[in-house]
């Protein structure tokens, strides 16, 4: 059963910066992709930034530049850098993981997600 631990969201003011990580349990069980999403009350989840199975990155336009998305050589852990915070940036951040099938699944950013963690609050005051 893969499981997604998400970490380290706190309150900062604009400009400030955070590094959120995610543990992945069973992440050999894991596709290709894992990634970032964020959602705030009454919207639709936004996909903030996915990594590839060959390291390939893609960051949604509102984060480029100021956010960046890795993971360790093992894939177990995935992590986002923020930077330069801003205040639309407040919003429940959570990780997940595609599964090795090209079924099922929502998918974003060409990638077909299984598997959703729990989410960290992040909060950004101007």
């Amino acid at each position: 059963q893969v499981r997604l631990v998400a970490s380290g969201g706190d309150s900062v003011p604009a400009g400030g910066s955070l590094r959120l990580s995610c543990s992945i349990s069973d992440y050999t069980a894991t596709g290709s992709c894992m990634g970032w999403f964020r959602q705030v009350p009454g919207k639709e989840r936004e996909a903030v930034a996915m990594i590839y199975g060959d390291g390939g990155t893609i960051h949604t336009d509102s984060v480029k530049g100021r956010f960046t998305i890795s993971r360790d050589s093992a894939k177990s852990s995935l992590y986002l850098q923020m930077n330069n915070l801003k205040p639309q940036d407040t919003a429940m951040y959570s990780c997940a993981a595609s599964a090795p099938t090209s079924t099922g699944g929502t998918p974003y950013f060409g990638c077909r997600i299984h598997y959703w963690g729990q989410g960290t609050q992040v909060t950004v005051s101007s």
